[in-house]
């Protein structure tokens, strides 16, 4: 697979780059900073010199030269190098550090603030649509948007192996539980939650262990960058919502891999999970691309009307539902019109499966496919659905 360029770009100042693995952190650096020196902490020489000696790392960076830009791969292994990393970046000529990383869990131990503020944090997300040059909706539902994954010729086996070497590496390796076999029945229990209510004690009864432990897998899958969640939407609020958050996998591939299937199952429903998270992936590295404040929230009622995404913030106030399907029923814009009676500022569209935008109902309805391949940081949610609604076939 040729390189791809990305959205995401680095600051002009130290920053730390945090993304799961394969997500193409260090493929992008070497190709965006190819003169920068490169310190990988997957050396394991490297590594035991730095975490016995983490003073040696002046002597690899060679301070004292000319400002340059130093690239720290994988710098949750050696904790240990960010008080030196802090007392380089207080001298006038330092270098400006760029450190990868696919686990927040030991950096916010270890105190990410010894840096006193003098390194961003950024993410790096899978592809977006509009980065590819040719996006196929089909793919992505079933392979996901893991650099690593869409560059590989079997994408499923590389995806069992990719959830393999984060169990191997990760979990099993940094001992962040004790009972392996049973986090991966809670990996395979939680992926019923995806693009769902996240009920711990329901997943903790399915996984038959307590509570406090499944809260604790989710905070795992949480520091490795494997999930996030979205918030309920509660700005002024005229009828009383949800208070559980909504559970995502970072990557529907990695959801589809770990979902098991079965006679009972329906292809549709798994389908519709599917394509709610891969808009939710699109819209959280949009969001975080774009840094103007715009915030992503779910709307759900105790009464059970629920919007599947509300961009908030910056200049966008809109609600999105998605639809599994290629034809809309009136039925299916009911609740974008229950939430702009709630919300009149507020503008309401459903992305579904069809190939031609239309408006139902003072909804505007736009083939999903087009809005993501027109979604990126640069243009605020107005201007993609504006945009796809000019490209109507």
């Amino acid at each position: 697979m040729d390189f791809v360029g990305r959205f995401f770009d680095f600051p002009d100042q130290s920053c730390f780059l945090l993304g799961p693995r394969g997500t193409g952190k260090s493929t992008w650096l070497k190709a965006r900073i190819p003169d920068a020196t490169y310190l990988d902490l997957l050396n394991p020489q490297l590594l035991r010199e730095l975490e016995a000696f983490p003073e040696r790392l002046r002597d690899h960076i060679g301070v004292g030269n000319n400002p340059h830009t130093v690239v720290i791969d994988e710098i949750q292994r050696a904790p240990g190098i960010l008080p030196v990393i802090h007392a380089v970046l207080e001298a006038p000529d330092s270098p400006r550090f760029i450190m990868t990383g696919s686990s927040a869990r030991k950096l916010r131990r270890s105190g990410t603030n010894l840096l006193g503020g003098r390194a961003l944090q950024r993410h790096m997300h899978p592809f977006m649509a509009a980065e590819l040059p040719s996006f196929q909706l089909e793919h992505a539902l079933v392979h996901g948007m893991i650099p690593l994954i869409v560059a590989s010729e079997s994408s499923w086996e590389v995806l069992q192996a990719y959830i393999n070497l984060y169990v191997d590496e990760e979990v099993r390796t940094e001992a962040l539980t004790r009972n392996v076999d049973a986090f991966l029945r809670f990996l395979e229990a939680v992926s019923f939650s995806h693009a769902s209510l996240l009920n711990v004690s329901n997943v903790a009864r399915t996984c038959h262990v307590q509570r406090k432990v499944v809260q604790s897998y989710i905070s795992i899958l949480s520091d490795l960058l494997l999930s996030f969640t979205l918030p309920v939407f509660e700005r002024r609020a005229k009828r009383a919502t949800v208070v559980h958050s909504k559970f995502f996998f970072f990557d529907t591939g990695l959801f589809r891999t770990l979902r098991p299937t079965g006679l009972i199952d329906q292809p549709e429903e798994i389908g519709g999970l599917a394509l709610e998270g891969l808009v939710a992936q699109h819209l959280r590295a949009w969001s975080e691309y774009r840094s103007d404040g715009s915030d992503i929230y779910f709307w759900r009622t105790r009464a059970g009307s629920e919007i599947d995404f509300v961009v908030y913030g910056g200049v966008d106030f809109i609600a999105l539902e998605v639809k599994n399907a290629s034809s809309i029923q009136a039925t299916d814009v009911r609740v974008l019109r229950t939430f702009v009676c709630d919300y009149p500022e507020a503008s309401n569209v459903l992305l579904y499966r069809g190939e031609s935008a239309k408006v139902v109902r003072d909804v505007t309805c736009i083939p999903v496919t087009k809005f993501l391949q027109n979604l990126r940081p640069d243009r605020t949610i107005s201007e993609v659905i504006g945009l796809s609604l000019a490209q109507n076939n």
